[in-house]
């Protein structure tokens, strides 16, 4: 990755004070990391590095869009928008990699004392990707969009509609396991 110095920031040279970065993300930026499951990236990560004495506070501000496959229909065109924050502190100490052993909040990070420059393109994955959800599916209202795969919707409504196959029971009701609960059902608390 040594190709990608405009993610660097030589931080010495900076005086104490805020400093405001912004990166324009596209797909093209996440090549050297394994495969995505989403596309089209039109993001940009707004940094603001607040250097003190010994520490600096840094902010990430995602935001714009990429496309997902969507969890409902499995149309791979889903838009979906980013917005986040994330926070980092950096630390500047003598034994960095001991320090950063032991450390056990992940927003705090220990650099050398003899660095001179903060990678960030990392902290930038980290943070595109934690911005899209586990879960990743339209609003109610939003179903049967262009982007939608209407195959795949038109085979989720039959499947909720309950089409019943020949020989099923009309309904619960007349499976002896549920004779009796009937008495249950206005029930005043």
């Amino acid at each position: 990755m040594s190709s990608r110095r405009e993610y660097d920031i030589a931080f010495v040279g900076l005086k104490p004070g805020i400093h405001e970065f912004t990166y324009s993300i596209t797909d093209r930026f996440f090549e050297p990391y394994n495969e995505q499951d989403f596309h089209n990236v039109s993001a940009t990560v707004k940094l603001t590095l607040d250097k003190k004495n010994g520490f600096m506070l840094l902010k990430f501000e995602i935001g714009g869009r990429v496309e997902v496959l969507c969890d409902r229909c499995g149309s791979p065109n889903l838009p979906w928008d980013l917005w986040d924050e994330f926070n980092i502190v950096v630390k500047l100490v003598e034994n960095p990699e001991e320090m950063n052993g032991q450390e056990d909040d992940p927003d705090v990070y220990y650099l050398s004392r003899g660095e001179s420059h903060l990678h960030v393109a990392d902290w930038i994955y980290e943070f595109v990707v934690l911005s899209i959800p586990m879960q990743k599916m339209c609003a109610e209202e939003m179903i049967g969009q262009p982007y939608c795969n209407q195959e795949a919707l038109e085979l989720l409504r039959n499947l909720g509609k309950g089409e019943k196959k020949e020989g099923e029971q009309e309904n619960n009701q007349s499976n002896p396991l549920w004779k009796g609960l009937e008495k249950f059902r206005n029930l005043d608390n």
